[in-house]
């Protein structure tokens, strides 16, 4: 078994890392393989809505940080999504990667359990794990919860690993995955058999 960490802060070794380490720590000690794959400082390119995803099974804007992800997502079992909190929401540059990845591989991820982590100053952390959450509960995913909201705390490098709740949270996040997905695998559970989609809108 595998999990896909993103680290979706610019600083590679930041508060953010040092959360999802704390998880993945966890998820190791459970026999949990894990990955850590950070957005780093790069520009990233937002969805343009083209439609084109749905005709070549993935986005025309194959940047390698895209190309680099959506190469592990059949060789995974859940996934950890981490991001500082700017203005009260995720960073902007992960929200504009994880449009791409979930509008075009999302089918990848269906019925995977997923996990989001916000790192914070002080506040704002549950409106950014509330829109990162959307991403698993538009996609059939289960969400993994811990003893306390997947927040931690701290802004200079290194401050997050002072929040001793904050890091028993994401230990206990990762045991918390770990144990669902030796259920899943042990039970040899299927998925659901899906209804075909419905989408309806406003406009008559």
């Amino acid at each position: 078994m595998k999990v896909l960490l993103i680290n979706g802060s610019p600083h590679t070794q930041g508060n953010t890392f040092l959360a999802l380490s704390e998880v993945a720590g966890a998820l190791e000690k459970e026999g949990v393989k894990t990955q850590i794959i950070s957005l780093g400082a790069q520009a990233v390119r937002g969805c343009i809505a083209c439609g084109k995803c749905k005709e070549i099974g993935h986005c025309v804007f194959e940047d390698d940080l895209y190309k680099q992800i959506t190469a592990e997502l059949d060789n995974i079992d859940g996934i950890v999504i981490g991001s500082p909190t700017y203005y009260a929401g995720p960073n902007g540059s992960l929200c504009a990667l994880l449009d791409r990845l979930f509008h075009s591989c999302g089918r990848k991820l269906r019925y995977k359990p997923g996990a989001a982590v916000a790192v914070c100053r002080r506040g704002g952390a549950s409106a950014t794990f509330d829109r990162l959450n959307k991403y698993f509960t538009i996609n059939n995913m289960p969400v993994v919860s811990s003893q306390y909201w997947n927040s931690v705390h701290g802004r200079t490098p290194g401050e997050a690993k002072q929040d001793e709740e904050g890091m028993q949270t994401m230990r206990t996040l990762g045991r918390n995955m770990a144990w669902l997905l030796k259920k899943i695998h042990a039970d040899k559970v299927t998925p659901p058999e899906a209804e075909e989609w419905k989408p309806t809108h406003f406009i008559r």
